[in-house]
């Protein structure tokens, strides 16, 4: 079933769909994509996000403040979902959201009645569209909610990126690497890998499960590993600093299926090319810890 557009468009950019799982999101105009287009935003964050980082889990038996990095705030399914699932908990949980517009989540608030994930959340979307910030209490939960409005390759390769709190789990749902190949290249990847502190286990999800994007992320220096299925995908992709956080992780077969893929390369900049893994890939990808140790 296609997406079917509900005619609520305006001037935002935006338009209300009604995707495959029978619910209303969001789809971006200008990109020609629509955000969680299988079963739907609450559903899809459950299966690519919250069940694969295993967040309720992880926070139940943490101490202290847990962080978690969304990048692609979009209209914001992703973190309204996860506060939801955790609010019974009493870890203090700190979001930092990225996104270059804050457009799709006023179009989201615009249409809170069809979006039905924003639900018991419209107050705090309000004060975070006003101040970019906002703390509040989800159930038992405190919750420092922040948004930075940027370029993120240029953020994270900038300054401010040393002074951000370091993250347990990234949530990240940019545009596909056809429309926005910026934010799936080798050194974005590189940096965000050296971003996270190597005392803390962090790991991230992504819905991709392209050869190039998890090639990606293995010679970025992450072990990465198969993601849930979700309504239109077998699989999505697990990356994480530590392997103990990912559960299947990719193994020689998966290698052997790289190296016969017509698009595996590493994109090195902001240009979409499609090519077969270079010789030198090949070998960093060969030297992984994840593959030597198999």
């Amino acid at each position: 079933m296609k997406a079917a557009a509900s005619g609520h468009t305006g001037a935002s950019g935006y338009e209300l769909v009604r995707v495959a799982g029978g619910v209303w999101s969001v789809r971006a105009r200008a990109e020609g994509e629509t955000f969680h287009p299988g079963i739907g935003p609450a559903a899809e964050a459950e299966a690519v996000y919250l069940q694969p980082l295993r967040l309720v889990e992880r926070m139940r038996g943490h101490a202290g403040e847990f962080v978690v990095w969304d990048v692609g705030l979009g209209a914001a399914a992703n973190v309204l979902t996860l506060f939801r699932a955790t609010r019974e908990l009493t870890t203090p949980l700190r979001v930092v959201s990225f996104d270059r517009t804050l457009g799709a989540l006023d179009f989201a608030r615009r249409h809170r009645t069809e979006l039905d994930y924003l639900a018991g959340y419209e107050s705090a979307v309000e004060e975070l569209l006003a101040a970019r910030q906002v703390r509040f209490l989800s159930g038992r939960q405190p919750v420092d909610w922040s948004v930075i409005v940027a370029d993120f390759p240029t953020w994270l390769a900038g300054p401010a990126a040393a002074g951000a709190p370091r993250p347990h789990a990234v949530l990240y749902d940019a545009f596909s690497p056809a429309r926005n190949p910026d934010m799936w290249t080798l050194p974005l990847f590189q940096r965000l890998r050296a971003a996270l502190d190597p005392a803390r286990p962090c790991a991230l999800a992504t819905y991709s499960r392209a050869t190039l994007v998890r090639a990606t992320l293995l010679v970025a220096g992450f072990y990465v590993g198969v993601g849930e299925a979700t309504g239109e995908k077998e699989e999505t992709t697990l990356a994480a600093n530590d392997p103990a956080l990912i559960p299947r992780p990719l193994d020689r077969r998966w290698l052997v299926r790289a190296r016969r893929s017509t698009s595996a390369e590493p994109l090195a900049g902001p240009k979409y090319v499609q090519a077969r893994l270079s010789a030198a890939t090949l070998e960093r990808l060969e030297r992984h810890p994840q593959f030597r140790e198999l």
